[in-house]
């Protein structure tokens, strides 16, 4: 029986040995745009999840969605996280594609996880993805008012939904209003 187990543990070590030579080798193709191997979506899907789940704090969002928090969510929205996460005029933004894993179009489908992990994920960023900590740009209010953003982003008011609107073109000088 213990030549068995210690047969087992050989070859779980000689895998994790091989896996381990083949990525620090570059064997292992790490690129944006190409497909993942089918374990590494899962697994890395997976580490974020669970990582975020016991590293975010059990923090309420001192925020009420009132339409000014709203309103100021969606302009910081646009101005730092819609490049990547789109727009509602084009939610499948073409840079956010870019990435591996692709990132989340958030007016296609809205963010389902607690307000405690958005604000975590915004604060601190996630590692290999290209989303940045944002606690070195942003205030802790600042950060919260976007979660408040995205908690109701499938119910914005009209003044949160017009921060989106292209502005209107100006006329030119001397032109007839």
């Amino acid at each position: 029986m213990g030549k068995f187990l210690m047969g087992i543990l050989f070859t779980v070590v000689i895998i994790f040995l091989g896996g381990f030579v083949l990525l620090k080798k570059g064997y292992v193709n790490l690129a944006a745009d190409v497909e993942p191997l089918p374990f590494e979506k899962s697994l890395a899907m997976g580490a974020v999840d669970a990582s975020t789940e016991r590293h975010a704090p059990d923090r309420k969002n001192p925020n009420s969605p009132s339409e000014v928090t709203i309103v100021a969510g969606a302009q910081l929205y646009l101005n730092h996280c819609a490049g990547c996460h789109g727009v509602p005029a084009n939610p499948d933004s073409t840079f956010g594609k870019s990435f591996y894993p692709l990132v989340p179009a958030f007016f296609k489908d809205a963010p389902d996880m607690p307000e405690n992990e958005n604000f975590y994920i915004i604060a601190h960023g996630i590692r290999w993805t290209g989303m940045p900590a944002w606690n070195k740009t942003l205030t802790e209010a600042q950060i919260w008012q976007i979660v408040t953003f995205l908690s109701n982003i499938e119910k914005l008011p009209p003044a949160a939904s017009k921060v989106f609107e292209p502005p209107a073109a100006a006329l030119p000088s001397g032109a007839a209003r």
